[in-house]
């Protein structure tokens, strides 16, 4: 008798293991989770309730598609996927937002600094003197406010139409918007216009650029950021580059990128060695001096140019390098000491920058130092 009792307790103890598991089981089953179903052919909800769904599992039902979102468990999900009149079933996935992008060279100005404090460049108009600005493009349109074209042929008059890049990718430096997606620029509120003094093809004048300077000094630019330059000097060019500062406004330019490794050479191309321009130089992301950024007495301050993403055509993003991705950190965060000091004349705030920039090393290749705008905000 001992013997059989011993015999039933362990059929009854191997029995309990597949028990559980079956219950487990069963209960994975009953679980619901919602799903898209899509019907080949009008919404039937017949058909639904022939699989046991009730009215309340029916969370919604589209109107130009026969698709119904509804809450099932996996084992009456499977059965209508094989039923004849359904389309598809999927499971109602989560999706989140966009992550937003902060270049490294935001933080490296202090840029993040001075918009966690509240200075975003609010106010102040910028001037991109460059190819134009993308318009359209969701990390820029909402700091667009107008811009101007010296060219009249059709393919480059508009300058909202940019086909180089080159104006859009500066423009996002200076003030991509704050808005969870793409990138954010060093000062996101600044106001923005694109003077189209560059083609489609990334070329132009000295005459093209003086009409975009005379045109920002008309109206009302605080700042100008010409990302461009060439290598001979240009008396009329000087004349209203002087205009302009002359006139209250802050002028920065991009070196130019003729350096060479040993940084001995002088370099610095125009309208950024004129005295009343500030020529910024290029670093990477090792506070080095980027080889290819020139060198000479002529360079002021110095700002992120290496492996820099922002803003491009059609929507897009890209990293370029270069003193012309260098410059608009510079412009940027003038933006944001000039919203924070509004006080400031150009010329005082133009000193500032330089006494409070970070010192890198020496000043042919890197001027007075990395610009940076919270040490600027705070003197």
């Amino acid at each position: 008798m001992r013997h059989l009792l011993l015999a039933l307790l362990l059929v009854f103890t191997m029995l309990l293991p597949g028990q559980a598991a079956f219950a487990q089981n069963n209960f994975a089953q009953n679980e619901t989770k919602e799903y898209l179903v899509s019907f080949d052919g009008p919404s039937q909800k017949g058909l639904l309730k022939a699989f046991g769904v009730e009215e309340e599992d029916i969370i919604h039902e589209f109107n130009l598609l026969p698709v119904v979102q509804v809450e099932l468990p996996e084992n009456k999900a499977r059965g209508l996927k094989n039923h004849p009149h359904i389309k598809f079933v999927e499971e109602n996935a989560e999706v989140t937002k966009l992550a937003q992008n902060v270049p490294w060279g935001i933080p490296r100005v202090q840029g993040t600094d001075a918009q966690n404090a509240g200075y975003t460049g609010n106010g102040v108009k910028v001037a991109i003197l460059d190819t134009g600005i993308d318009r359209s493009h969701p990390d820029l349109t909402a700091n667009v406010q107008g811009g101007h074209s010296v060219f009249t042929d059709s393919a480059n008059r508009d300058p909202f139409f940019d086909g180089d890049g080159h104006g859009t990718h500066v423009a996002g430096t200076v003030a991509a918007v704050n808005n969870d997606i793409g990138v954010v620029g060093v000062a996101s509120e600044a106001d923005l216009y694109a003077v189209k003094v560059l083609n489609n093809a990334g070329s132009g004048s000295y005459a093209g650029i003086a009409e975009g300077i005379e045109w920002s000094i008309n109206n009302g630019m605080d700042i100008i950021n010409m990302s461009l330059g060439g290598s001979q000097s240009s008396a009329i060019l000087k004349e209203f580059s002087d205009l302009a500062y002359a006139e209250g406004l802050l002028v920065v330019a991009a070196a130019g990128n003729s350096g060479n490794r040993g940084g001995n050479n002088d370099t610095v191309g125009y309208p950024a060695k004129y005295e009343s321009v500030i020529a910024v130089a290029a670093t990477d992301q090792n506070n080095q001096r980027a080889t290819f950024s020139s060198t000479g007495p002529a360079v002021e301050i110095s700002a992120p140019g290496a492996g820099i993403l922002s803003t491009t055509p059609n929507n897009n993003y890209a990293s370029f390098n270069g003193t012309s991705m260098a410059s608009p950190h510079v412009a940027g965060v003038a933006a944001q000491v000039w919203q924070a000091k509004p006080h400031l004349s150009n010329v005082e705030l133009r000193n500032l920058l330089n006494d409070t920039a970070l010192p890198l090393g020496g000043s042919n290749q890197f001027g007075n130092g990395l610009v940076q705008s919270m040490a600027a905000i705070q003197q």
